[in-house]
Parts: structure tokens; C-alpha cells; sequence
């Protein structure tokens, strides 16, 4: 059971999607579902998901447990970079969602990899995580590492506890930053008011290292290339928005303000996109059993072609 009073942070919301950020593992076809069927009510009233919400908006309710799910392999392309008995390592294409979660049952990245290796369903870390050591967000691109065989996640999985997995990423950001690199160590926690948020200001800070340097400068952008020295949800695009260059495309960290300053070609093309600029470059590791330095590189695609390696 849960009991949220609304402030002036969601007012003007939808009351679906106020929902969804507030409440963990509640998307937003999954809260308006609970809306309509009563689950949920607003001052204490049953009202239609499309309700916008008010500060003071008294919400209560309580989200049912998940039902047993049998998800399936699905034939769905993987691009494969590195594979051997032990790990699979593919590019993930921007809208792809790892990992099987309420809402998004089919099309997973564990789904094509249980098509693709059928043994890995036996290296698990739930029931919906088959073999996944680590996770990019659904509209960010890139490398990703998966392992084959329980020894090999435990193994990858103290890799990255360990901070001993080099993960390079690319982002064109907005703005031109004054310096030609950077370090930025702001503690990162989960959002006091908007719980699918995470930010700077929250009361359970946990440490985060973000390291980049520009690459290019464009007129009213900038492409970095970026070093995370730890991997806390949204991290990137946290540190990015706190120093004042949000990722463009970023639905939830970017700046609308920041949109509106850039020229209007640049503007124009950023209003465009469904997807923010983040791309996971590359991961360098030790082989879980050869225990050689294994580095693999995804090509960036789209606007990021400006990739400096490429």
C-alpha cells in the first residue's frame, strides 16, 4: 500500500504519468490500468488516467504482485561483436529494452539472446535476467557484455562491483563547455519526489566519477567521449545536466531552455529526435576464464558518425 501527496513538481500531469514516476516498478500503460480499474484513486475517488494532477492531490492505492511470466525467445537480429562459450558481448540498438519488466514482456534484448544461445537462461540474476551483468538504458546505444555460464557472470558481475571494467561512452551534448576536459564527482541519488528520476539533491547520495574530454565542438553542441569510473543509474546523463550540458534527446534530464538557445538548425534537428545522444563506445575487461584483456567497440550510428574513431 502506498500514500503520495502530490506537489507543485507533478502538478499538471497526467495522473498516469505522475504515477509512473512516482512509484517504482509502475509504468505508465500499467498505472493507468490500475487507475481505471480502481486501484489507484485520487482523493480518495476513482478518476480516468488522463486526470491532471494538482498539488495537494491526496493518491493512494497498491500495486498488485507480478503474475508469473514465461517469456519467450524471440527470433530478433542480435549484432554480435565478440562470442565464445563463456560470453557474448552485441551493439544494443537505441529503443531496445534489456531485460524483460512490467510493459515490455517481448522484444527484449533477453529475448533475441535466448533465441540466439538457449543455454544462457541457466546464468541468471532473477528470473527476467538471464545471463545480464549490466544494463544501458532502453534509448541508449551500444556495448554491452553477457555471460554464458553462472562461473562467467559471477565472474564479469565482481569485474564492474570491483570498478575494473573501462566503459567508454560518446554524447553530443548541448553547449560548448569552457574546458577541453573534465571530472566530475557529484554524488548521485534517487530523485526525493519523482522516483524513476535520479539526481543530485537526493537525501541517499551514493559517490559517482564522470571523466570527458571534447572531441568536437559544434555550433551550440559538443561532442564528448566520457569515462565512468562508476555506474550509477543515469549517470551520465545526470552529471551532464547538473555542469549545464544535458544530452540532447534526453526526454527526462534535458533542458528545454537549453533547446531553445541553440541555432535554429541545431534546435530543429534536436526537437526531431526520439532518442537522447548516448552511445556505450566500448568496455574493456579480463576474460572470465582466459583472463586476457578483452576490448570491444560498437560503431556509433546516426548523428553520432562523428565518432573520432570511425
Amino acid at each position: 500500500m502506498f500514500y503520495i501527496v502530490i506537489d507543485k513538481n507533478c502538478s499538471g500531469m497526467r495522473a498516469d504519468k505522475g504515477i509512473s514516476f512516482l512509484v517504482s516498478d509502475c509504468s505508465r500503460s500499467f498505472a493507468a490500468d490500475l487507475i481505471s480499474d480502481g486501484s489507484i484513486r485520487i482523493n480518495k475517488g476513482k478518476k480516468k488516467p488522463g486526470y491532471r494532477l494538482r498539488a495537494g492531490d491526496e493518491i493512494s492505492g497498491q500495486i498488485p504482485p507480478p503474475e508469473p511470466v514465461r517469456f519467450t525467445a524471440e527470433p530478433i537480429p542480435l549484432d554480435i561483436l565478440f562470442e565464445d562459450e563463456y560470453l557474448i558481448a552485441v551493439n544494443k540498438p537505441a529503443g531496445m529494452v534489456v531485460h524483460p519488466a512490467p510493459g515490455h514482456y517481448s522484444g527484449t534484448l533477453v529475448n533475441a539472446l535466448l533465441h540466439h544461445c538457449p543455454d544462457i537462461e541457466g546464468s541468471s540474476t532473477g528470473k527476467l535476467r538471464p545471463g545480464i551483468v549490466h544494463r544501458l538504458d532502453k534509448d541508449t546505444s551500444g556495448t554491452l557484455v553477457i555471460a554464458k555460464t553462472p562461473a562467467s557472470l559471477e565472474n564479469l558481475a565482481m569485474q564492474f562491483k570491483m570498478r575494473d571494467v573501462k566503459k567508454i561512452y560518446l554524447a553530443i551534448v548541448c553547449g560548448s563547455p569552457k574546458n577541453n576536459s573534465g571530472h566530475i564527482t557529484l554524488p548521485i541519488g534517487r530523485h526525493p519526489v519523482l522516483r524513476k528520476k535520479m539526481s543530485i539533491i537526493s537525501k541517499h547520495l551514493r559517490s559517482a566519477e564522470t571523466f570527458w574530454t571534447v572531441q568536437k565542438r559544434f555550433e551550440g553542441a559538443s561532442l564528448l567521449t566520457i569515462n565512468i569510473k562508476t555506474g550509477r543509474t543515469h549517470q551520465i546523463r545526470v552529471h551532464c545536466r547538473a555542469v549545464s550540458h544535458p544530452v540532447i534527446g534526453d526526454p527526462i534530464y534535458g533542458s528545454s531552455k537549453r533547446i531553445k538557445a541553440l541555432p535554429e538548425s541545431a534546435a530543429a534537428f534536436a526537437r526531431t529526435l526520439k532518442r537522447q545522444m548516448l552511445h556505450a563506445k566500448s568496455l574493456e575487461f579480463t576474460h572470465p576464464v582466459s583472463k586476457k584483456k578483452i576490448c570491444v567497440k560498437s560503431p556509433a550510428a546516426g548523428c553520432l558518425l562523428t565518432d573520432p574513431d570511425r
